[in-house]
Formats: structure tokens, sequence, C-alpha cells
């Protein structure tokens, strides 16, 4: 049974459909988004450009990858909502930032948290410790529950320290289903009469596969299965790896998103050991952004890799938008959010030193928008909506 919580009040969505009209994102015209179903509605003309995307939902305002959370990324006019999708030991794709739901410190203190399942005794034994990617982790992971299991744990706010705020709904909401998502954005799509379209990410592919619990085709038959699995479906799939979405590529004709790190290499790299020794800049060349496009349709770098910040606000942009349109791919960037614990110097508010007050968030997507992105993610989609109006009307003139 859903917790009480997860239900949408009718008051939100009318709350949430005022506020996208006082911003003045209206989306697709009805006529337009009711013209084809939503299964479909994702063909020429869609994404919208610059496309908002509401990463883990509106997480800086309601506990991220929550239902909550994706429902108030769309009422404050997100094109877009992005979930991380990790798997149960019963095969069932779930949302979460990562596959581990409580992560301890040494001394056995919690270090990070996004459910309760620290407190619950009777998953006590579930403690283990696994190697993600190379690191030995000690806490609960989502592969070592069933989705029943999964269900009766309450999400928690990942970073209380800097989004204290969002500790209020701690207990509140549970952990969603990718299916709970995509009906999510249906639903809305229709009652909005907007188009919502969905951007998962497939966390740790490799890690997934040497146990045994590959994502991939799961993924491909959850999609079939809503009617999405075509080009004109309103997904994207992102990764962090290589081998994955050329895996997908060749299971799907969707949207796929090659995810590009400041810094380090791809982890299926990694794992080939010595046989593959680039790391993501040597991803990032002409040559191999053309390579790309051989399997991808857009690749997502962090922020400054498109312009890197110089005195404290966001400097020149590289060369890296222009080189990846010339090779046929569009570039959405990562991650905007609206706290001074996450903002260059230039844009951060008195008292900069506490990273939980607002900063100048609009400023920093002004200045990536203005380097030529077509899309970004950010944690406060409300603030998004309003720089790309602004941005919009300046253009305008």
């Amino acid at each position: 049974m859903p917790h009480a919580s997860d239900t949408l009040t009718r008051r939100t969505l009318l709350a949430g459909a005022a506020a996208l009209a006082g911003t003045g994102c209206t989306g697709l015209a009805p006529s337009a988004a009711t013209a084809l179903p939503w299964e479909r509605s994702g063909g020429s003309g869609w994404p919208p450009a610059p496309v908002l995307i509401g990463h883990r939902g509106a997480s800086a305002l309601r506990p991220e990858h929550t239902l909550a959370a994706y429902a108030q990324a769309i009422a404050d006019g997100a094109d877009i909502i992005e979930p991380d999708v990790v798997i149960t030991r019963d095969g069932v794709l779930v949302v979460r930032h990562e596959n581990a739901i409580a992560l301890l410190n040494p001394d056995g203190s919690v270090k990070e948290a996004t459910t309760d399942v620290a407190d619950r005794p009777d998953f006590a034994a579930r403690k283990t410790t696994r190697t993600i990617d190379g690191t030995a982790i000690t806490g609960w992971f989502t592969e070592d529950f069933t989705l029943a299991e999964l269900q009766t744990l309450r999400a928690r706010e990942r970073i209380p320290a800097l989004r204290p705020a969002n500790a209020r709904y701690d207990g509140q909401f549970s952990i969603p289903t990718l299916q709970q998502v995509i009906d999510l954005a249906r639903t809305e799509s229709r009652q909005r009469g907007r188009t919502i379209g969905v951007y998962p990410e497939t966390k740790h592919p490799t890690y997934f596969r040497s146990i045994g619990q590959p994502l991939e085709a799961p993924l491909v038959a959850l999609l079939e299965k809503n009617g999405l699995n075509h080009r004109d479906a309103l997904v994207f799939v992102q990764s962090f790896e290589v081998a994955n979405l050329q895996q997908l590529r060749s299971m799907t004709p969707v949207r796929l998103v090659q995810l590009v790190g400041a810094s380090g290499r791809p982890y299926d790299f990694v794992a080939r050991g010595t046989a593959e020794t680039r790391r993501y800049a040597d991803l990032l060349t002409p040559e191999a952004l053309r390579a790309m496009r051989r399997y991808a349709d857009v690749v997502a770098p962090y922020k400054t890799l498109v312009a890197p910040v110089q005195a404290g606000r966001v400097g020149p942009p590289t060369p890296l938008v222009a080189d990846a349109h010339a090779a046929g791919l569009a570039v959405h960037i990562w991650t905007l959010r609206p706290e001074n614990g996450f903002l260059p110097a230039g844009y951060q508010r008195a008292p900069a030193a506490d990273g939980t007050v607002r900063g100048d968030s609009a400023g920093e997507i002004d200045a990536y928008l203005r380097a030529g992105v077509d899309g970004f993610f950010t944690d406060d989609p409300a603030v998004g909506r309003a720089a790309i109006a602004a941005f919009s009307a300046a253009r305008r003139g």
C-alpha cells in the first residue's frame, strides 16, 4: 500500500500549475500535446531547447528520487525528470542515487543514507561490505532486498547538512520504482497538456553485470512494456560507462547519453585493465566525439568542461560545445544547484561560508546557456525555468 504522503493532492497540482503559469512556461499547447499519444510525443521538435532536466526531481526542495521530488520538478517547469536506476534482488528497477541505501563510516556511524534502513533492526543482518567500482563500501544495498522489503523503508534527505529543510520530509516517502516514475510523467503530461519526458541513468552497470543482475535487458523490457522502445519515445538513457551504452544501442533506438566526468575514467575502461587506458578527457576530442555519435545522441559533460570557472565565475567556453555540435551531438551539462555549497564564489550570497544559503544559481545557468549548451540538469527547476525565460527574453531583444 502506498504511503499516504506519496499521494499528490489536488491542492499540490493546482499550486504547481499556477506557479508554472507564472513563469510563462506552458510547454506545448494542449492541441499539440494531445495530437499524439504521450508514448510517441518525443519525435521531431522534442525536446525543447534549451531543455530543463529535473535532476533527481526537484532535489533542492524535496528528498531526491521520491515521487514528491519528481512531482515538484514537473510543477516547477521541468521538461524531463531524471531518475537514477538500480535493481532489487527480485529484478525490479527502482530509483536511488546509489544501490547503497545507507553507508557506514569505519566506526559504524551512518555516513550517508537515503533511507531509514540503518534504524531497522529487522534488516540489521543485511549490512555487508561490497566493492563497487573498485571501492569497498559497508552498508545496505538494493540488490539484497526484494521490492516488497524496500518499499517498507522510508526515504531520507541524503545531504541534510546542506539541505536541512528537506530533512523535515524524512520518513514521509517510499522508494519508487522506475515504473512509477514513468507513470507519473505520463499522467502529468496528460493532465497538464504538456510533454514531460524521463531520463534514466543506469548506475554501475559493470558492477551489476558482475553479480548477475545486468540493468540493460530489464530496462529495455520496461520501455517496451510502456510503449517507449522506439525513436519517438520521450526517453533519454544515460551512463558514465561506454560499453553498456554501446550494448543498449543494439537493443533500443531511444536517445542515449554519454555522461563525462570532470576527471577520471569510465569504470568499464578501468575494469579492462591495460587493454583500455583512455580517460574521460580522451572522449572529448573532435575525433572521439564523432566516434561517440555512432552510439550516442548526447554528450553530457560536467559543467566546467564546457566553460571553466575563472576568478569565481563561469569563464569563456572551451571548444567542446562547437566540437560536439559538429559531430552531431547535443550537449547537456550537469549539475546546476542553487546553494552556496555548490556554486562558484562569484555566484554565492552572504554569508558565503554558509553552504545552505541560496546563491545566484540563475546567473550561473545564464552563463552556461550563453556558452551554447542544449540543456542542463538542475536540482531546482523553478530557478532553471526562470533563467531560461530571462535568457530567451534577452535574445529576443
